[in-house]
């Protein structure tokens, strides 16, 4: 047992320090300016989001410090999303309103709808914002003039997660926590390797000349996993990402129902952890760190375990109070880690038959 708590130990020590280095990287980002000419188009994909888009609108047109325009593509929806969009454009001339084309052969459907909006937008940068997504009215202008003052084709932010019930709250926090505790941010930074290409799909600001030159959004035509795939295609065209602190720059209430955040995060999955040699790796990591050190502890309280287990919680608490989220996330912790491991192996797994993922009622088969 003395060997096991060692490893452990090890398992979640190592978040642990890497948590507290991205965040002192992270957070030592300083604020600059825009440069003069800047235009900001923020795209908006909506497919069936009548509760949410009178709030995207209204704070993105709230953004202040750089010229904005606000295009929202109305992709099939059945809902009155498109009549809510139509009345914002009646009265504020910043706002178009565009209609999706059917969805082409071998395309998913938040890719091909962000290409759209992409091929309208007039800036100099988009800002690809998902629905139920409330900027701040400074972050247009501070996440792109980040990307001006370092150089970078693409930058990223997580938005503050709101979680209210407890599907949320055994979903949700994995994000930060696998960001935050995973992927050594001065690496990514200093590397061009893509594999480092990570970013967040709810908040993603591209410059428009790398975008193109990429070949954008219809070069991942057939993928799901938007952010983490247009930040590799960036990496792969020789255009640098980065990731800045998102908690202060927008919020997003992602789901409401247990079911909803479970299909959600499986969508995503076989393009990230859900792969037969990187899942059973991510599961000793997380399991490890964070779960067996508490199923251990009152059979076999060595204090190598405990210390494991204060570790994981103290890594908990850190990416907790860096997002300003749920102070309920650090007692569900390893119920949390569990959930995103069961829904990553129910994929891989395929558990319940052929799985098929999708976005907004659309369902594509998984390789």
């Amino acid at each position: 047992m003395t060997v096991l708590g060692f490893i452990l130990l090890a398992l979640a020590a190592l978040p642990t320090f890497l948590s507290l280095a991205n965040l002192l990287a992270l957070h030592r980002t300083r604020h600059f300016k825009p440069q003069a000419g800047t235009f900001v188009s923020i795209l908006i994909p909506a497919r069936n989001e009548a509760q949410n888009i009178g709030g995207a609108l209204d704070a993105a047109l709230a953004s202040t410090g750089t010229e904005i325009e606000v295009l929202v593509i109305d992709d099939g929806s059945t809902d009155a999303t498109a009549e809510i969009v139509k009345a914002y454009a009646a009265h504020d001339p910043r706002v178009r309103l565009l209609s999706a084309p059917p969805l082409s052969e071998g395309w998913t459907g938040k890719v091909h709808a962000c290409h759209h909006l992409a091929k309208e937008a007039r800036g100099t940068h988009f800002l690809f914002v998902d629905a139920d997504v409330r900027l701040a009215p400074r972050a247009a202008a501070l996440i792109v003039a980040h990307a001006q003052t370092i150089g970078v084709g693409l930058v990223s932010a997580v938005p503050r997660q709101i979680m209210s019930s407890l599907g949320e709250l055994l979903t949700v926090p994995t994000i930060n926590l696998l960001l935050l505790g995973y992927l050594p941010i001065k690496a990514m930074r200093s590397s061009s390797n893509p594999r480092f290409g990570a970013a967040c799909g709810q908040l993603m600001l591209v410059e428009s000349k790398a975008y193109r030159a990429s070949g954008g959004h219809a070069a991942i035509r057939s993928l799901i996993h938007d952010g983490i795939q247009l930040a590799r295609l960036f990496r792969q065209k020789g255009f640098m990402t980065d990731l800045m602190p998102g908690e202060r720059l927008a919020t997003c209430r992602m789901y409401t129902r247990f079911g909803d955040a479970w299909n959600g995060f499986a969508k995503n999955a076989h393009e990230g952890m859900a792969k037969p040699v990187a899942l059973p790796i991510w599961s000793a990591l997380l399991l490890g760190g964070h779960v067996l050190p508490f199923g251990l502890l009152p059979f076999v309280p060595t204090w190598q375990i405990g210390l494991a287990a204060a570790l994981s919680l103290f890594t908990r608490t850190l990416v907790t109070l860096a997002g300003r989220e749920s102070f309920l996330s650090i007692p569900l912790h390893p119920f949390a880690i569990l959930t995103s491991l069961a829904i990553q192996w129910s994929v891989l797994l395929r558990i319940g038959g052929p799985r098929r993922a999708g976005w907004k009622g659309r369902l594509y088969p998984v390789g």
